[in-house]
């Protein structure tokens, strides 16, 4: 008895043998060499799945309306020789030939992945804002995707109002097509975990700080010192600053919540207001969460502070760390420098 693999070969060398003489032979050449819709531009992403053979896609080029039938598609398979199909997208279209179709599908598959960079810093509004420019989302689905720690995977108790400070700032390959907003949360998650929390799980057990006040820290000196190989030394001074009950001081926490970072008008108003939770100028402590996506190297400096002789500091004109021991120091460093 003939399997039902043979009886296909069967029938269509039959057909074959059928149209070979004359007319038939041409009605099936111009059939096999002529695209479904002739002259169309219209493209679109095919994907091979894995362990695909190139005989067996013929079914579903067929359905997807990129050619007109199942038996050209063996037929002209066999006539050139079979086909090593790849995994992965291709771009396809009705105006195609199947010569063509088979020629890209046998040729390198397009890049799976475009490259998305969330910046050093950026707080998870400013990742929500990139994403939804890209139209990969609506705007406000990472925010709330990552405003939402219940949901997440992590190796350690997430104490945070949100996920923010936990969500590693890198470039990531997205897959626009295929898009999940929490499997990215999840990777940045992942890779904080992979970069930080796994390597030094038992010194940031034996700080005396909590991973939490880590983070908090980390956010801060990512926005504080441009040059991280300062971070430890500003790291010194706001620890032992937070450990004598003075006021951290720093501005950048007043920023977090504001549409615009750099929204002076609004950053003055909030350094005077009182009520504003995030103003370390005028609370003592932590402010009640991280301000932004801090580097390993910002939770290394949280993690290692470096001792020091000074208890102030700033930024003069071209950005460079002043350190201070005392108030009378510091307020010498403003005049000089002009800094307020």
């Amino acid at each position: 008895m003939l399997t039902s693999v043979r009886m296909r070969k069967v029938a269509l060398l039959a057909l074959v043998a059928a149209l070979a003489g004359g007319a038939g032979y041409g009605w099936l050449e111009r059939a096999v060499s002529t695209p479904i819709r002739p002259g169309s531009e219209e493209k679109v992403v095919w994907e091979v799945p894995r362990g695909a053979t190139g005989r067996s896609l013929g079914a579903s080029l067929e359905k997807d309306g990129l050619i007109r039938a199942e038996w050209m598609w063996r037929y002209h398979l066999w006539r050139r020789g079979g086909l090593s199909a790849k995994a992965g997208r291709f771009e396809i279209g009705p105006g195609m030939s199947l010569a063509e179709i088979a020629s890209i599908l046998e040729g390198a598959p397009l890049p799976e992945d475009e490259p998305f960079v969330i910046v050093e810093g950026w707080r998870l509004r400013d990742t929500d804002a990139a994403l939804a420019q890209k139209g990969w989302i609506e705007a406000g689905a990472y925010l709330a995707a990552a405003s939402d720690p219940s949901w997440a995977r992590a190796p350690f108790p997430l104490e945070g109002r949100t996920l923010e400070g936990y969500l590693y700032p890198e470039t990531y390959g997205i897959v626009p097509d295929r898009f999940d907003v929490k499997e990215l949360v999840q990777r940045q998650l992942d890779t904080f975990v992979e970069r930080f929390w796994n390597p030094h799980r038992e010194e940031i057990e034996a700080s005396g700080r909590k991973l939490h006040e880590i983070v908090i820290m980390a956010s801060l000196l990512e926005r504080e010192e441009p040059l991280p190989e300062q971070r430890p030394l500003v790291a010194g001074i706001l620890w032992k600053r937070l450990d004598s009950g003075i006021a951290l001081g720093v501005d950048a926490t007043s920023r977090y919540e504001l549409p615009q970072w750099n929204d002076r008008k609004a950053f003055l108003k909030r350094l005077r207001d009182p009520g504003d939770e995030w103003n370390t100028r005028l609370h003592r402590g932590l402010p009640p969460g991280p301000i932004g996506a801090p580097t390993l190297e910002s939770l290394i400096a949280a993690l290692r502070p470096e001792e020091s002789p000074y208890w102030f500091y700033l930024h003069d004109k071209d950005r460079i760390l002043r350190p201070s021991r005392n108030a009378a120091e510091h307020e010498a460093l403003r005049r000089k420098y002009n800094v307020y």
